[in-house]
């Protein structure tokens, strides 16, 4: 076991930042990533509505208010905010309302859940981005919306693509859609 001095141990906590999104089914979401450099975890749960505690039967009913999303730990030292989400904007289509390929209902929406007004400005700011840039050929659909808390989802869905590699996902990563 390491143990690192508080200061040490506490300049190292500041560069980790969380980022909480949603755009379909988690899985396909979570599955892209987890790999990528500077990701140093995550956790597929539930946002953005009114039943605390959801389970994934309830979610799915679209009644809690929920979205399936995602939560990403992050070290900003190798991966900015602004890069995961320019990142989850070419894995989904954020043009579809409460929709993503043949997942339908207001669980499955494009939504950005900010911790603060940083993150907010940065959301917004991808967004005109991509629009000015027309990097879609229909309007963009994401919320954005302040976090207001995340439920971890059941354990069987954490990693589930890489616990099941022929499961479900409608994500894959788009190159038209780099900007």
């Amino acid at each position: 076991m390491i143990f690192f001095s508080n200061d040490v141990y506490a300049k190292n906590q500041k560069n980790i930042q969380t980022a909480v999104i949603a755009g379909g089914c988690f899985w396909g979401i979570e599955e892209l990533f987890r790999n990528l450099d500077g990701i140093t975890e995550t956790q597929v749960g539930y946002s953005g509505g009114t039943t605390d505690n959801p389970t994934y039967e309830e979610v799915s009913t679209g009644l809690t208010g929920h979205a399936e999303s995602v939560k990403i730990i992050f070290d900003e030292n190798k991966i900015s905010y602004e890069k995961i989400l320019k990142f989850f904007f070419t894995i989904h289509d954020p043009t579809q309302l409460n929709r993503q390929q043949n997942d339908i209902g207001t669980q499955y929406r494009s939504e950005i859940f900010y911790k603060n007004l940083n993150q907010k400005n940065i959301a917004e700011k991808v967004i005109q981005q991509a629009e000015k840039l027309k990097i879609y050929k229909a309007k963009i659909q994401t919320k954005i919306s302040p976090l207001k808390k995340f439920y971890k989802a059941e354990n069987y869905h954490q990693n589930y693509l890489k616990k099941n590699p022929n499961g479900y996902t409608c994500h894959y990563i788009r190159s038209e859609w780099q900007f």
